[in-house]
């Protein structure tokens, strides 16, 4: 539902490749003005500015949250941005859609869940794939008991070659490779999805054995505004494997990458049931018995019903709604710690060799 005759007047902090999208998502809403955009690089905020007219420029985010008329931020900026230009947004009395992940560590992650509630605001995580439809038409089939019980998961974000160096190369800024940047989707995906069970357990490996190969011919690249071809820097791992077990008795397999000898690259998530199964990628199929016989069976979904600008829109317009209407958040902050402390248990499983027993 819109909202005809109330303005909010929103900002974005980060002013990169992924908040387009919040833009976007922003701009086809009546009930919202984003007025105001903060970057460190004063000029992409000026040009920023110039494209979606929009009034107030910053390189200074503490100096945008003194805007009185501000109610809300969408926090774009690199991973070690989030949790402190949350906390500060939050303790400012504006409510945060931060992208994911929600910070570099779980500890980061609960302290931004406390400022919200001391704040009384809304901290949602940058979830994004939860809006997809397919995603929650599984969700449904498995809330219904249409697979049965869910015993084992396999899903896997991998790319054959992807690393888009800059700030995403740089542990200090992002956290971490792969598994901070793509794995979060997949395993929050099969978290949403199943009933969000939490994590006892992880087993996992992380690899650093091919490097950014920023070289490499014949393939589309997607390269980080901060990139420099000079200096390639690049210390996160390349791919990832990890073995999650979870209280309700599923077990994850998890794999992800960023460069990999692969034919080619592939995203997938696969629930097996002891009624039916479900694969989500590429296209969402449900796999069961009949009459003694294995089936297949595939929802029409609209075309384009799950493309990244409408997922987004969803993401967005959900954002807008918490905050006038109080609903409840798809996409709580108490979610994004969850994750990051299985992303935690992975970085530390694979530095020690050991299995991770999460308390």
């Amino acid at each position: 539902m819109y909202y005809e005759n109330i303005k909010c007047r929103y900002g974005i902090i980060g002013a990169g490749s992924i908040s387009q999208f919040h833009m976007e998502g922003y701009n086809v809403l009546p009930n919202v003005k984003v007025i105001a955009v903060c970057d460190i690089h004063e000029q992409r905020a000026k040009d920023y500015a110039k494209k979606y007219d929009i009034p107030y420029v910053f390189t200074d985010y503490k100096k945008m949250l003194k805007l009185d008329e501000l109610e809300a931020v969408s926090v774009t900026t690199w991973n070690n941005g989030h949790a402190p230009i949350s906390i500060d947004a939050l303790n400012a009395g504006k409510h945060v859609l931060c992208e994911k992940p929600l910070a570099m560590n779980a500890q980061e992650a609960q302290q931004m869940v406390d400022a919200a509630k001391a704040n009384n605001k809304v901290l949602m995580v940058g979830f994004v794939r939860r809006f997809e439809e397919k995603a929650n038409l599984l969700k449904k089939a498995v809330e219904n008991g249409d697979l049965g019980n869910v015993y084992y998961v396999k899903t896997g974000y991998i790319r054959k070659w992807g690393n888009p160096g800059g700030w995403f190369a740089d542990k200090k800024r992002s956290g971490g490779g792969p598994v901070i940047d793509l794995g979060v989707h997949v395993i929050d995906l099969v978290r949403y999805i199943t009933g969000k069970p939490k994590a006892v357990s992880v087993s996992a490996s992380t690899f650093h054995a091919l490097g950014m190969k920023p070289d490499m011919k014949g393939l589309d690249k997607y390269f980080s505004a901060d990139y420099d071809p000079e200096n390639p820097y690049n210390d996160v791992e390349d791919a990832a494997v990890a073995i999650i077990k979870f209280d309700n008795g599923m077990t994850l397999f998890f794999e992800t990458s960023w460069v990999l000898n692969i034919k080619k690259s592939q995203n997938y998530v696969n629930l097996f049931g002891d009624k039916a199964g479900a694969q989500m990628e590429p296209e969402l199929e449900f796999y069961e018995e009949r009459n003694k016989y294995f089936t297949e069976t595939k929802p029409f979904l609209e075309l384009g019903s799950d493309n990244m600008n409408t997922i987004f829109r969803r993401e967005i317009n959900h954002f807008v709604e918490c905050i006038l209407k109080d609903i409840p958040c798809r996409n709580p902050g108490k979610d994004g710690v969850e994750i990051m402390k299985i992303l935690d248990a992975i970085y530390k499983s694979a530095e020690t060799g050991k299995e991770v027993v999460l308390q």
